[in-house]
């Protein structure tokens, strides 16, 4: 069985082509800008801690809340923030460590 037709592959560089709809449109070129997709990777990293961020102020707030005025609040509401604070800061912490891990690896390798 032949994946690859003699006049897909020049040197190391194949066309990358999209085969299924729900991957990610587009080609891979040998000349894509790097530092384009290293901001954009950037972005998307203090994007999603921003958003960490935002879920626990977003939980104390609630618990503030709570404390100085219990009937305009829902328990249930502030039980629920509270658990979607904690879940995302300890996805962040299991990350963020594993990412080190990783770091440590690589450094230690010889």
């Amino acid at each position: 069985m032949n994946f690859l037709d003699i006049n897909q592959v020049s040197g190391n560089a194949v066309d990358v082509l999209r085969t299924d709809s729900a991957h990610i449109p587009g080609r891979l070129h040998e000349g894509q800008d790097v530092e384009k997709s290293a901001s954009s990777f950037s972005e998307m990293v203090i994007d999603a801690l921003n958003g960490v961020n935002d879920l626990a102020q977003e939980s104390t707030a609630l618990t503030e809340q709570y404390i100085i005025n219990p009937d305009s609040v829902d328990v249930h509401d502030v039980t629920i923030a509270m658990s979607k604070a904690n879940l995302a800061i300890t996805l962040t912490k299991s990350v963020v460590d594993n990412a080190i891990k990783a770091y440590r690896e690589i450094i230690n390798i010889r």
